[in-house]
């Protein structure tokens, strides 16, 4: 059960959408966290959607994925990076 509970990781650190920094995730300020998804987004060649859909979507991902096991302020960075994301992209909410 436990190899059923990691495929979220896997997808995050092998996504073929989107060539991700190592450990991005992890890091402190959410404002690094959105410039390299949109770095990563706006140079991948397999990506289906806009650069701005597909590093929100990784982003929303992670954070769905990882769930409960998020502390309150990880979750608030990573919810933060998404307010980065939309000013990165020009997509402020109004």
């Amino acid at each position: 059960m436990a190899a059923k509970r990691k495929w979220s990781a896997e997808v995050t650190k092998h996504s073929d959408a989107l060539s991700l920094e190592e450990n991005i995730f992890e890091a402190d300020s959410p404002r690094k966290i959105a410039a390299s998804l949109k770095h990563s987004a706006e140079h991948s060649e397999k990506r289906k959607s806009e650069p701005y859909r597909s590093a929100m979507s990784m982003l929303t991902f992670y954070i769905n994925r990882a769930g409960k096991n998020l502390s309150a302020e990880r979750k608030d960075t990573l919810e933060k990076a998404k307010d980065e994301l939309r000013v990165l992209f020009g997509r402020e909410k109004k």
